[in-house]
């Protein structure tokens, strides 16, 4: 399962739900129809819009506030297969715990995506921290089979 955010409020009498959320794809989840997770119990979204910071939902066979509060606080999480996405395209979330390679060397695992004004950052576990910027001059290949990403220039990166 992937986090997607975390619901924060409610919004209004009606039972939308006011969720903050980096999560990277979110053209991709934040559609009606789309099943998500929240403290392991399945919920379908049924309206989505984008509101300054947030991403308000409303969902199925809720139209009211008070059958809502019970999830404020709560994480959000989705399950990898129900999004519709081909096997060369990847999410940035599911990195997390791909082995970093260049040259043929570990240079560590990545334990988180840093998201820093635009700029996201892969986060790495390594004898020494660094981050790797997410794109083409340092990410070269991502294997979602082996769980590895191969770099290049990213060694330099390394304080």
């Amino acid at each position: 399962m992937l986090y997607i955010g975390k619901i924060v409020n409610t919004h209004g009498i009606k039972g939308e739900l006011r969720l903050l959320s980096n999560f990277s794809a979110k053209e991709k989840v934040f559609i009606p129809g789309m099943p998500i997770y929240i403290d392991n119990q399945k919920e379908i979204i049924t309206g989505y819009r984008h509101h300054k910071i947030f991403e308000m939902i409303t969902l199925k066979n809720y139209n009211d506030i008070n059958q809502v509060l019970k999830y404020k606080g709560k994480p959000v999480y989705i399950k990898e297969e129900d999004m519709k996405i081909s096997q060369e395209e990847y999410i940035l979330e599911e990195l997390v715990d791909y082995v970093i390679i260049e040259n043929g060397e570990k240079l560590g695992r990545v334990k988180e995506i840093v998201y820093n004004n635009g700029n996201d950052l892969l986060s790495v576990s390594a004898a020494k921290d660094f981050y790797i910027p997410n794109n083409s001059h340092f990410i070269k290949k991502v294997d979602k089979e082996k769980k590895e990403i191969t770099t290049e220039n990213a060694k330099g990166l390394i304080l």
